[in-house]
């Protein structure tokens, strides 16, 4: 078994694309998308026709577009597709939650159940707050560019169904900022992230699912073997598939105590937040990045 096999008998393989093609390829068990993944997406020829009809669409296109490619990856995979909620809107919890509705609500017109979507939300106070009310909805939710133990915290708090943290980006945030530029994968500052996440998550039996996400190579996703959930890009799919070499299961079942510190409170998450340099500086530069490609993909929606 190539190591792609493997990794499927100890994990659920996520594919991190809005490519249809690569999901087809690949065989993943749900897919997640975001603007960037969607602004590439619709420059491919593929996807004209969707993009003709989002285009003409008499509301917002550009979140019609992302729903237009969810259902067709709902035909593809078993379980659920994230759609993300435009990132200006990521301090804004009622409009989140009201954009929550309109995609659900789109999905639902075009036959696809809310039980297959995940609504992607960055992993500010008022998203984990947005994703607290629609849980208690039914309304499943995917929190995303998630950096530190205490979004991850907050977000189990909340009763989230997923959350989504960033190996990659952490790396490359400790590369830039420090002397070190190489890590073997086990001292990854990214992977040791999500191994601590893992462990509080067990240890206090919460029940959120944890998807690593955002690798840079496939060393960071070998030593996250036995994650619940990691969502990777189709170039590190394929070299997962090329190597037949064994895969050990790093991450193992951890018995729960049950015993859980008090919530975090509005005060203490923004005060650790604060005082995490890198968490705080990803969490800005993310919510960005997905504004000024969603900004780009409103242009050319508008063209």
């Amino acid at each position: 078994m190539n190591q792609l096999s493997q990794l499927k008998t100890m994990t659920q393989v996520v594919a991190d694309t809005g490519d249809i093609e690569a999901i087809k390829r690949y065989q993943p068990v749900d897919a997640t998308t975001n603007p960037s993944l969607l602004l590439k997406a619709a420059a491919l020829p593929q996807y004209q026709g969707l993009l003709s009809e989002a285009k003409d669409w008499s509301g917002d296109a550009a979140t019609r577009f992302s729903v237009l490619i969810g259902r067709e990856i709902c035909e593809l995979v078993p379980g659920f597709v994230s759609t993300e909620v435009d990132a200006r809107l990521s301090f804004d919890t009622p409009a989140t939650i009201a954009r929550a509705h309109e995609i659900i609500t789109q999905y639902q017109e075009l036959g696809i159940s809310k039980d297959r979507i995940l609504i992607k939300i960055a992993s500010t106070w008022e998203g984990i707050a947005a994703a607290k009310q629609l849980e208690r909805e039914g309304i499943q939710c995917n929190l995303t560019l998630l950096f530190g133990l205490h979004q991850a915290i907050a977000c189990a708090e909340a009763g989230v169904t997923l959350i989504s943290p960033f190996v990659g980006r952490i790396l490359d945030w400790h590369k830039a900022n420090g002397e070190q530029q190489t890590f073997e994968p086990h001292e990854d500052p990214g992977v040791k992230s999500v191994k601590a996440i893992y462990e509080y998550y067990k240890r206090h039996g919460y029940s959120t699912i944890i998807m690593g996400a955002s690798f840079r190579n496939i060393g960071e996703i070998q030593a996250l073997a036995g994650c619940d959930r990691l969502t990777i890009s189709p170039n590190l799919l394929q070299e997962l598939e090329d190597n037949a070499s064994t895969l050990e299961k790093v991450l193992q079942p951890l018995d729960s105590t049950k015993e859980r510190p008090s919530l975090l409170t509005e005060k203490e998450f923004r005060f650790q937040l604060n005082e995490d340099a890198m968490a705080t500086e990803k969490l800005a530069q993310g919510i960005r990045q997905f504004v000024a490609d969603q900004r780009s993909l409103e242009s050319l929606l508008s063209q």
